[in-house]
């Protein structure tokens, strides 16, 4: 463990920089391999798809609403709510997760088309 700190906006979650100590051990490198296929994404959309995935959907909750307060642009805005419409759907809070999807299609499609007119 490199380093651990606090985030500053919700004191319940922790940021762990882990450095390691042997690249060429092969149980972790098929360790590290095995996560990249299974779970996508980077920093902490990582995290919230692995808690969709061992059923953590709370946590994942609190995580995606805190990174949809930090995004920086409409893209990572559309794929948390699209996160937030998976996690609603896998809770079986299908009106819930309709709401989330359509907000995520909205920023899509305002950034399309100011795409295709730029």
């Amino acid at each position: 463990i490199l380093e651990i700190t606090q985030t500053p906006s919700n004191s319940r979650l922790w940021e762990v920089q882990l450095t390691i100590t042997d690249e060429s051990d092969p149980q972790l490198a098929g360790l590290t391999d095995c996560f990249k296929e299974e779970i996508e994404g980077r920093g902490w959309h990582r995290m919230g798809r692995l808690m969709l995935k061992v059923g953590h959907f709370d946590q994942a909750e609190e995580l995606y609403n805190e990174l949809l307060k930090g995004a920086s642009d409409d893209s990572d805005r559309a794929l948390i709510y699209h996160m937030l419409g998976h996690l609603k759907g896998q809770q079986g809070k299908y009106p819930e997760a309709v709401k989330f999807y359509e907000n995520s299609r909205q920023i899509n499609r305002k950034t399309l088309s100011t795409m295709i007119w730029v």
